[in-house]
């Protein structure tokens, strides 16, 4: 489902080794309802909420008459100055942060999606990927609809303006019955918000107040940004509806089970949010940690992690076999997405950029480095080279705070396809000469649904190829293909 144009040049880099060598998450969204300043908040929810998407953001607003809309490619800080917001009144807003899965990197595809139709105007955002979104837009082309954009959200808009329900909340229901993968949904129109979350729940979605006016975002570190209370989650298969009435809950949406993404608690979310039934983030990742210092305890005299996410999985291991916990490897967190290499070759430059490693600490240790997860190799292999040669390390193992990623993803993250994940076409061996770790080992699955509470709620595709979901065309090549038929 990804259509991405890819650009190559000697001297201009798109994103750094290390950033590119990651899975990513394709967006975070953002709702106020009942604020006089909806559109501010809204933007300092996406502001919390950037690391989900950092290529476009945008948020519409509304004064009861009439949808305003600002969107732009780059970061949030960049995008929306205060004249910018200025432009953007009323007291209901919904804001988007875009990293692509589904859809290049073009601002036309930059959310949220607004439209005219014969109800009125709206405005949406989604978080997630549809996995039939290619079937429904060749259906709605076939009859005629005209579409703007490469992103599958545009699917859902028309669908609701195609439908032959009469209210916009049987047509977002009638709409919502075609779609099969996941979404966590923004949607308003000049005076209701909505927000819909998919029936496996694979993507979070939580709701706050703040002054009497309701707040929905994708995690709840953008309700502490404006002081929102967090007051559940919306949950998956639920439609809410605020206006002026209140708020309604429905839940038109059923699924044999839920599928909690887990790569949402490895990854995805900021540490300091509570997702998948207020569970905090931190807490799990360090107990990832200790699970897997259990599994995989190596004779080292200091544990460091690979900074920003594999922090909390190193305090755990660290805690977990009391062995002392160093930074060892130094972040910079202010490089830009776009840099010009220079045109004498430097070694690993793309992750020089990112990390330098503390010589003095390092020089002639046995240390063992926590990471997430490991996509391609290729990052983890300049890392541990560039520990040993430019850190003067003796050894250097390698443990990951997940199991070995072998299938992509199709609700919603970025992941290559299955011939470039390294751990779907090597054994561990082979991935650990090829890094040239000293050892490697990764946390197992079994030890992973220790961890996390009511395991048989999360979806683990990644790790195991047991998808939850399919498009209706592919189903049964798929089921075969994994041997669930």
């Amino acid at each position: 489902m990804k259509i991405r144009k890819k650009s190559h040049s000697s001297l201009i880099t798109h994103h750094s080794s290390l950033s590119s060598d990651k899975f990513h998450d394709e967006c975070g969204v953002v709702g106020v309802y009942g604020h006089p300043e909806a559109a501010n908040l809204a933007y300092l929810g996406l502001h919390a909420l950037q690391h989900r998407g950092q290529e476009g953001a945008g948020i519409c607003s509304s004064d009861r008459k009439q949808l305003y809309i600002e969107k732009s490619m780059g970061l949030v800080a960049d995008i929306f100055s205060e004249k910018r917001l200025r432009r953007l009144p009323g007291d209901i807003a919904v804001g988007h942060n875009r990293y692509s899965t589904a859809g290049s990197s073009v601002l036309k595809n930059v959310q949220p999606i607004m439209v005219n139709f014969s109800l009125g105007s709206l405005a949406i955002a989604h978080n997630g990927n549809l996995v039939n979104a290619l079937e429904l837009r060749k259906e709605l082309e076939e009859q005629g609809a005209i579409f703007q954009s490469t992103a599958d959200s545009e699917v859902i808009v028309h669908l609701i303006a195609s439908s032959k329900s009469g209210r916009l909340n049987e047509r977002l229901i009638d709409a919502l019955g075609k779609l099969y993968g996941a979404f966590s949904l923004l949607l308003m129109t000049e005076g209701e918000l909505f927000a819909v979350r998919d029936p496996y729940g694979f993507r979070p979605l939580s709701i706050g107040k703040h002054d009497g006016a309701y707040v929905v975002a994708s995690e709840t570190c953008a309700f502490d940004l404006i002081g929102a209370t967090y007051i559940r989650d919306v949950e998956p298969g639920e439609m809410l509806i605020i206006n002026k009435d209140g708020l309604t809950s429905l839940k038109p949406l059923n699924a044999p089970r839920h599928a909690f993404c887990v790569f949402e608690f490895i990854y995805f979310s900021r540490p300091d949010s509570y997702i998948f039934g207020n569970l905090n983030v931190n807490a799990i990742r360090k107990e990832l940690g200790k699970q897997l210092a259990r599994e995989s305890h190596v004779e080292v005299d200091f544990v460091i992690p690979v900074p920003d996410s594999g922090v909390p999985a190193a305090i755990g291991y660290a805690e977990e076999c009391r062995i002392p916990f160093e930074f060892g490897l130094i972040r910079n967190h202010y490089v830009g997405r776009t840099f010009i290499e220079p045109q004498q070759a430097i070694r690993h430059f793309g992750v020089k950029l990112k990390l330098n490693p503390v010589r003095k600490l390092l020089e002639g240790k046995k240390i063992l480095v926590i990471d997430d997860s490991i996509v391609r190799g290729t990052t983890s292999k300049k890392i541990i080279k560039m520990l040993k040669e430019g850190g003067g390390a003796k050894e250097v193992h390698l443990r990951i705070s997940s199991p070995p990623t072998i299938g992509p993803c199709f609700y919603g993250i970025d992941t290559p396809t299955r011939k470039e994940l390294i751990a779907a076409t090597h054994e561990i061996e082979e991935t650990r000469k090829y890094i040239t770790a000293d050892s490697l080992k990764y946390l197992s699955l079994e030890g992973l649904l220790k961890v996390v509470p009511n395991p048989s709620e999360y979806c683990t595709a990644c790790f195991d190829n047991k998808y939850p979901v399919f498009s209706p065309s592919e189903k049964t090549e798929q089921m075969e293909l994994f041997n669930y038929a």
